[in-house]
C-alpha cells in the first residue's frame, strides 16, 4: 500500500491513510497493555494492530498503546519471543483504559503488586479488559465482581472452578459497562474492531477490518471453536447429531444403541456411519471425548481424581485411570503434574 492512498468503508465513505501510525502521547484514547510473562503474542498483535490501522485512516491519533510490565523489563511471551515494553506499572499515570494479557498457566500467577494496581485503576473508574486468560487475572484482582466475562475455551472449567460466583459465558468477547474481555488469538480482533465502532463508527471498524483481509467483525455471540461440521471435515446430518449427542452427555453417557434410537438409526447404521466417516467404533469415540474432558479437568481445575473420574461417567478411579493410561500413556496425576 502506497505512503497516501484511500480505503473505501463499507457505505463507500473514504478513509484517507498515510504512514503507519503512531503510539502517540497525546492520543484521544490512551490504552495500556499489562503483559504478564508468558502472555500470547497473537493475542497482543490482534488487539493493538486494529489501533495502529484506524490512526492511519484517519490521519488521527484517535489512540495510543503503552506496553506495561511490573519492573519495566521486557517480557517473555508463550512463543519465547521477548517484547519490549514502555515502562512499569509504578511509573504510569492513571489510564483511562487497561488491557491485561493474561499468562499462559493462569492458575499459578498471583502478583499481588498488580492486583492492588488493578484495584487502584478500578477504583479511579478505568475501563479494565482481560485477553485470553487475562480475565483470571482481574478476577484475582476482585475487580471483575458482578461483571460478565468470557475467557479461552481451553481455560473454562478451571476459571469456573476457581470463581464460581462469576458471572462467565461463553461468548467470542463481552463488554459488560466499563469491563470487557476475550477469548484471545484472533477474537481480540473482533474486540477492537468492536471497540473501534463502539468509538467511532462501523464505517471505520469495517475499514480496518478489511484491512486486516478478516472477513467480517464477528458479533460476539459467535462460537469460540469451529462447528462440528468443519471440525470433522464431515456433513452427514446423523453423524454430526450423534457426536453432539455425546459432548452433551459425558457425565452420564449415552449407550450406542439410545444413540442410534434418538437420531433414528439402527446400532449396526451407527456403526457404519462411524467406521466410514471417522474409521472409529462409536464406542471407542465417545470414549476419547470423555478422556479429553477429563484430562482438561486435571490440567485445569484442583478436582480430586475420582470427582473428575465422576464428572467424565466412570464409576470408579480406578477404571478412570486404566483407560486414562492407554489412552495418553501416564496416569491422570502424572498428567496433571505436567499439564
Amino acid at each position: 500500500m502506497n505512503a497516501v492512498t484511500e480505503v473505501r468503508g463499507g457505505g463507500g465513505v473514504r478513509f484517507p491513510c498515510t504512514g503507519h501510525g503512531a503510539p502517540l502521547g497525546d492520543a484521544e484514547r490512551e490504552i495500556g497493555f499489562f503483559l504478564a510473562p508468558t502472555f500470547s503474542m497473537l493475542s497482543l498483535v490482534a488487539a493493538v494492530e486494529p489501533l495502529r490501522i484506524a490512526n492511519r485512516f484517519t490521519r488521527r491519533a484517535l489512540y495510543g498503546w503503552r506496553l506495561l510490565s511490573v519492573d519495566g523489563q521486557p517480557v517473555v511471551a508463550t512463543d519465547g519471543l521477548s517484547m519490549e515494553v514502555t515502562g512499569s506499572i509504578g511509573r504510569q499515570q492513571r489510564l483511562p483504559t487497561v488491557i491485561v494479557c493474561g499468562p499462559y498457566d493462569p492458575r499459578s500467577y498471583c502478583d499481588e503488586r498488580v492486583f492492588a494496581w488493578l484495584r487502584g485503576l478500578a477504583s479511579a473508574g478505568a475501563q479494565l479488559g482481560g485477553l485470553e486468560t487475562g480475565s483470571y487475572v482481574l478476577a484475582r484482582a476482585r475487580v471483575l465482581d458482578r461483571h460478565r466475562c468470557t475467557i479461552h475455551w481451553e481455560n473454562a472449567a478451571g476459571f469456573r472452578e476457581a470463581f464460581p460466583t462469576l458471572e462467565v459465558t461463553t461468548e467470542l468477547f463481552e463488554f459488560d459497562r466499563q469491563r470487557f474481555s476475550c477469548g484471545g488469538g484472533t477474537a481480540a480482533l473482533d474486540m477492537m474492531l468492536h471497540l473501534i465502532a463502539l468509538d467511532h463508527g462501523r464505517e471505520l471498524a469495517t475499514a480496518v477490518s478489511d484491512a486486516c483481509l478478516h472477513a467480517g467483525i464477528r458479533p460476539p455471540r459467535a462460537p469460540q471453536r469451529m462447528d462440528l461440521r468443519h471440525r470433522l471435515g464431515v456433513a452427514h446430518p446423523r453423524l454430526l447429531r450423534c457426536v453432539a449427542l455425546m459432548q452433551e452427555h459425558i457425565e452420564e453417557p449415552l449407550s450406542p444403541t439410545a444413540i442410534a434410537a434418538r437420531v433414528g438409526l439402527s446400532r449396526r447404521q451407527l456403526e457404519r456411519l462411524f467406521k466410514g466417516y471417522l474409521e472409529t467404533t462409536p464406542s471407542a469415540y465417545y470414549m476419547r471425548l470423555r478422556l479429553a474432558r477429563g484430562r482438561d479437568l486435571l490440567c485445569q481445575t484442583s478436582m480430586p481424581v475420582i470427582d473428575v473420574a465422576v464428572a467424565c461417567g466412570f464409576s470408579s478411579p480406578g477404571h478412570f485411570s486404566h483407560r486414562f493410561r492407554d489412552c495418553y500413556g501416564e496416569s491422570p496425576r502424572d498428567a496433571r503434574r505436567s499439564g
